[in-house]
């Protein structure tokens, strides 16, 4: 599988002057969108349909590209409904028809409000994750209305929902955009699953127990997942986690400081290396249950991951609407790692990617850099090496031990940790090798450079204490993190 380059010269048919590279489309390299689509592949049914808020570009840079490229490893049949029409007759929601497994339901890489609107409530004219930038094409709270929809069309087909609007709403919330608090997506949406974080791994878990033929409604203790019990019902067991307990949503409603002490938990666990810890909320009528997280993915499982066939393009449908901006802007650009440790109080990268950092190995990267290099508009300029929280690549505590104890928001403020690695060496040297592919003429840092990490004055003070702290790490430690 891959897009296919050919030159003119190769196929003997060289009429025009000039040797640049042509494309010819195979339709069957995207996952399929239409019912036409899918009968080209010789499909029946499907196994799973996913909907986005997002045009579909089927690039590892987007999130509902890599959970379909996922899916579609493990065997099966997967198609994606890209922007589909809510305020229609509701054929797009139809016309795939009834997939064997379950729906997947996602707003798109941004929360759909922040989409929508300006920091001032003002509605945008635009959205850069549209074909011609253009807006209008996905609902507020598109989570809530998608999952609506399918769970009235296709009340007995079960509805996982992720990606950052369900994951980061997974349980009592304050909207900026209506000025309110609002209680979990889960309870919102009436989805059967919610998936939070970056959700490859258990995705996976949970395919893999509805083949063994477990019932879905019995997939409650997957890690880094949430579910909606009824209040009338047990609460699932699992004997190797301690249940955490929340503020209700109803008392959070009378009291900010029983939000702010919910906000606090939700915070302290989300960061755990190792989570044993299930947070509990009552909710209404019910009781929202998130499972704890996976730990964060090891050097060869994100390989993995960016290896899978995309064709690094936007769906070929697209091709009369315009150009998608959020595409343009990362097409020549390589993530190389996940996950951010600076705990910054405006930023929820941490939140969704965790506070780990996951790395990808030399290779795995040039490869991606060769991929790039092919493409007919590429010109020898990559527009970033890096990732989400810039300068962090492999960079992790000297003793994970350390790590699975440490309750720290931030792993460098106030200070930088006398735990933490801040070497950047291996960065360094992937930017040479980068640099010495004979494709490649300039390479920008366009993910931006932390200058903590960088500080001399940092990293001798955390480097010249590390030996001691380590050695005398139980006396060092208290509730809120490090002394």
């Amino acid at each position: 599988m891959g897009v296919h380059w050919i030159k003119p010269l190769e196929i003997g048919q060289a009429t025009n002057t000039y040797l640049c590279k042509m494309y010819r489309p195979d339709i069957k390299e995207w996952l399929p969108t239409t019912l036409k689509e899918v009968k080209q592949r010789g499909w029946d049914q499907l196994d799973v349909i996913l909907f986005t808020g997002d045009a579909y570009i089927d690039h590892p840079s987007f999130g509902n590209a890599v959970i379909g490229r996922v899916l579609e490893s493990m065997g099966l049949k997967v198609a994606i409904v890209a922007q589909p029409n809510w305020k229609d007759d509701l054929r797009d929601f139809r016309k795939l028809g009834v997939p064997r497994l379950f729906f997947g339901v996602s707003a798109g890489v941004m929360d759909s409000m922040v989409s929508h609107y300006t920091a001032a409530r003002r509605i945008r004219s635009n959205d850069a994750y549209t074909a011609g930038n253009q807006s209008g094409y996905r609902p507020d709270y598109a989570v809530k209305v998608y999952s609506g929809i399918l769970k009235k069309l296709f009340p007995e087909v079960p509805v996982v929902i992720g990606g950052v609007e369900a994951s980061l709403r997974r349980l009592a919330h304050y909207d900026y955009w209506q000025d309110e608090l609002k209680p979990s997506m889960l309870a919102l949406s009436g989805a059967d699953l919610l998936i939070y974080g970056m959700g490859e791994k258990p995705l996976r878990e949970v395919v893999n127990l509805l083949e063994k033929g477990v019932p879905f409604d019995k997939i409650t203790t997957v890690r880094q997942t949430s579910v909606f019990v009824p209040a009338h019902k047990e609460l699932p067991l699992n004997k190797n986690w301690t249940d955490v307990y929340l503020n209700s949503y109803e008392d959070c409603l009378k009291d900010k400081k029983a939000f702010a002490e919910n906000f606090k938990t939700i915070e302290v666990e989300s960061n755990a290396l190792e989570g044993f810890n299930r947070i509990i909320q009552k909710t209404g009528d019910g009781i929202i249950v998130v499972n704890p997280p996976y730990s964060f993915l090891s050097s060869d499982e994100i390989d993995d991951l960016f290896e899978l066939p995309f064709t690094r393009l936007p769906h070929p449908k697209y091709k009369k609407r315009g150009a998608i901006p959020a595409y343009e802007m990362i097409k020549f650009s390589v993530n190389i790692h996940r996950g951010c440790f600076g705990g910054c109080s405006f930023c929820t990268i941490s939140a969704h990617q965790g506070k780990f950092i996951s790395s990808r190995s030399g290779d795995s990267v040039l490869k991606e850099v060769m991929k790039i290099a092919q493409l007919p508009d590429f010109k020898g300029y990559l527009t970033d090496l890096g990732g989400p929280s810039a300068n962090m690549y492999k960079m992790q505590g000297r003793d994970l031990g350390i790590c699975r104890k440490c309750k720290r928001p931030s792993c460098i403020f106030p200070k930088i940790c006398f735990n933490l690695n801040t070497s950047h060496k291996e960065l360094t040297a992937l930017y040479k090798k980068v640099n010495a592919v004979p494709e490649i003429k300039k390479v920008t840092i366009g993910s931006g450079i932390r200058y903590d990490l960088l500080s001399p004055s940092h990293n001798k003070k955390a480097a010249a204490t590390s030996t001691n702290m380590l050695s005398s790490w139980p006396a060092t430690m208290y509730r809120g993190g490090l002394k």
